[in-house]
């Protein structure tokens, strides 16, 4: 018997400024990252569809959309059996849930996602810091 296959995302909602970056974990288990399964990253942006990041796999090149090259990265630490979306320079258009998902040629078509997805929300301006707002009230 199989063991049962699980993804697990950081249970969180997350508000970043413009330029931000964010880090997003994927915890994998029930099975190992070198069985030709692909981790992919999908988001979907408040009333919208969904929209594929990229993927990532252990021993492979992975792929990326191409207009998201540079603003996503994909890794893999198979020894802690995570897969990690790097993302940078955050932009409001950015604001969307998102999810992992496993791809498995081997069994055959299928996809299995996140049962807890990550929320991003990016603000359309950005947000002073503590010590921003300190050195603002200094002024007046």
């Amino acid at each position: 018997m199989k063991n049962e296959i699980k993804l697990q995302q950081p249970q969180s909602s997350e508000v970043k400024r413009p330029g931000d970056t964010v880090k997003i974990s994927c915890f994998t288990s029930g099975y190992t990252m070198t069985d030709y399964s692909m981790t992919h990253w999908i988001r979907q942006p408040a009333g919208k569809g969904l929209e594929w990041i990229g993927y990532m796999c252990s021993g492979c090149t992975g792929a990326r959309k191409d207009s998201l090259k540079n603003k996503f990265t994909i890794t893999v630490q198979a020894s802690s059996k995570t897969v990690t979306l790097n993302g940078q320079n955050l932009q409001p258009e950015d604001s969307a849930v998102y999810y992992c998902a496993r791809d498995s040629h081997y069994w055959g078509p299928s996809l299995l996602a996140s049962e807890i997805p990550t929320k991003i929300s990016t603000t359309k301006h950005k947000i002073a810091s503590p010590r921003e707002q300190h050195a603002v009230q200094n002024i007046k």
